[in-house]
């Protein structure tokens, strides 16, 4: 069976099948519900598709950042290699 890989799915297949496992888990220890693996996927994919967007962008601003810090920091060092 082929599937087919949405923008917003991130997962590798064995990742998929852990997290739809953990949210069976989730939902029989922590709500005493009982569901299977298809509505568990749907829950999935919605978390997926609700949060990924988001979490995408802020990986991409904090590595902006990071990449900002430490070239501010480059430049002080050649600036102060070139003072001497």
């Amino acid at each position: 069976m082929t599937t087919t890989k949405r923008s917003w799915d991130v997962l590798s297949e064995e990742k998929r099948r852990k997290m739809i496992t953990a949210i069976i888990d989730f939902f029989k220890t922590e709500r005493d519900e009982e569901i299977g693996v298809i509505a568990a996927g749907e829950i999935l994919d919605f978390m997926l598709q609700a949060l990924a967007p988001e979490i995408y962008n802020r990986g991409v601003d904090d590595s902006l950042k990071f990449i900002n810090d430490h070239f501010q920091n480059l430049e002080v060092d050649i600036n102060a290699l070139l003072k001497k």
